[in-house]
């Protein structure tokens, strides 16, 4: 059998998926996303479906790059931090406390309508164009650098066209 291919299953699973748990265990990937007030992406995170979102918000905080702005030192941290009930944990709010960051987050049990939704629309708007890219909608790439390669890319594409809107405002 020299020479000839033996087809054989390759390698489903990575670091970067896990079973969902809305999906009936199916593997899968979930997109972490930071942005600013107008929705520019500032750092994305893939993990797998499995990770709940909490466990990510540090790693997201210490992704953001350093932003150009007045002379001096570059800007590496946000003033203030709009998240939603998935990210209501005393230990995370403590943590984001310590970096210098103010933490607006929606506590579990509460009554919806408390105003967070007036800031929290913003990083929705900003996964329904994520997700506007067919590639990132269902992850068909078996390799994780791949997709998160195209994750970033489309994050370069939405803060590229954010760039244009904001120039023609001014």
């Amino acid at each position: 059998m020299r020479g000839r291919l033996i087809p054989h299953q390759g390698a489903k699973r990575g670091i970067h998926t896990g079973p969902s748990p809305v999906d009936r265990g199916r593997a899968g990937s979930k997109h972490h996303l930071i942005t600013d007030g107008h929705g520019t992406p500032l750092a994305v995170l893939l993990t797998g479906g499995n990770r709940n979102d909490v466990t990510q918000l540090l790693p997201l905080l210490d992704a953001i790059p350093p932003v150009r702005g007045r002379v001096g030192h570059p800007r590496r941290k946000p003033d203030s931090l709009f998240a939603d009930r998935g990210y209501d944990h005393d230990i995370y709010r403590d943590q984001v406390r310590a970096r210098g960051i103010v933490p607006a987050i929606a506590r579990r049990g509460t009554l919806h309508g408390t105003g967070l939704g007036t800031y929290r629309w913003v990083v929705e708007r900003s996964f329904a164009w994520l997700h506007g890219f067919r590639r990132l909608r269902i992850r068909w790439e078996r390799r994780a650098d791949i997709h998160e390669a195209f994750l970033k890319l489309a994050c370069c594409l939405i803060t590229h066209r954010q760039l244009g809107v904001l120039r023609c405002r001014r």
